[in-house]
């Protein structure tokens, strides 16, 4: 496994992470779970994902239980959760968003359903339109100084936010973030690569970027339809199913471009997919979000398929994708 610094802190995590999203008390139950968070471990990731809204706050109980069922040493893994839409099917005013009210007791209730005392990553899981930003970045520093977090950060902010974010923390002397969770993957470029380019040395931000196989399109998978018992099969996610296939295919047609680099470098889409992700040096870690053991296997692989991204490769990839 690699490890890189969160960004400019003295963090370090495994390039490529596990999360918790769609899967964890969805398609993984409990001794999948342990499965997979054990592989995981095993094969040196050190860093798993979680949020409040995960399956109504089920998915970090279930994270919670397993990690202890293992007995992970405390200090050999970090863990993460995040704030905004609530851990309630129909959350009350006060249970959503990023009121320091709610970014308190949200922090603590997580702290009960992963079993831990302290959270190493805390994310604002989206911008609040009906909280000021400061009020945000002080129940955040509150949160560190008690030592209930370690780090804080934003997910799928704009740069402008993230920007004021800083401002609020270097004029009142508050602590700042130190990541974004971005979306990120071969079809999902804009934001990481051009809306971010500034932050990364300015302000030393991490990445830790989610969808790097855009909910699992680029493993070819749905290139012929999509499967009953995949992810965009659940009826659950049509949303997500209806996101990712809208514009008449358009993302489709993309990844059956990519299909014949990949066949030409001996290797699944999927690792490419991953491998491209891992090549940014702005990305501190990678989330993977497997259901099954033999994928989480596969996608460590990844890691071995970087140095064959050449810059031929890598400008054959950008040629499919235009």
């Amino acid at each position: 496994m690699e490890y890189r610094r969160l960004g400019s802190t003295g963090l370090k995590v495994s390039a490529l992470s596990y999360g918790a999203w769609v899967t964890f008390g969805r398609q993984v139950g409990r001794s999948e779970a342990r499965e997979l968070i054990a592989l995981g471990y095993d094969h040196g990731i050190n860093f798993f994902d979680n949020a409040e809204t995960y399956n109504a706050g089920d998915a970090e109980r279930l994270m919670g239980d397993v990690i202890a069922d293992l007995r992970l040493p405390r200090d050999a893994y970090a863990v993460s959760s995040k704030v905004y839409f609530g851990a309630t099917a129909e959350p009350k005013p006060t249970q959503r968003g990023l009121s320091r009210k709610h970014v308190f007791d949200a922090c603590h209730q997580a702290l009960q359903r992963l079993r831990v005392d302290y959270l190493d990553m805390y994310f604002c899981h989206r911008p609040d339109p009906e909280t000021p930003v400061e009020e945000t970045v002080l129940a955040m520093d509150m949160l560190v100084r008690q030592g209930k977090v370690m780090y804080w950060g934003t997910s799928e902010w704009s740069a402008e936010l993230i920007e004021e974010a800083h401002r609020v923390a270097r004029e009142r002397n508050l602590i700042a973030p130190s990541m974004e969770q971005p979306q990120y993957n071969l079809l999902h470029r804009e934001r990481v690569e051009h809306e971010y380019a500034s932050l990364y040395d300015r302000y030393g931000m991490g990445t830790t970027i989610w969808s790097p196989l855009a909910s699992g399109l680029l493993t070819g998978k749905y290139n012929d339809g999509v499967p009953d018992d995949s992810r965009l099969g659940h009826p659950d996610y049509a949303w997500l199913r209806e996101a990712l296939l809208e514009n008449d295919g358009a993302r489709l047609k993309a990844v059956r471009a990519l299909a014949p680099i990949a066949d030409d470098l001996g290797m699944p889409l999927a690792r490419l997919s991953l491998a491209w992700c891992l090549k940014n040096p702005n990305v501190s870690t990678v989330i993977l979000g497997a259901s099954r053991t033999s994928q989480l296997e596969e996608n460590i692989r990844a890691l071995d398929a970087v140095p064959l991204l050449d810059d031929a490769v890598m400008q054959r990839i950008d040629a499919a994708l235009m």
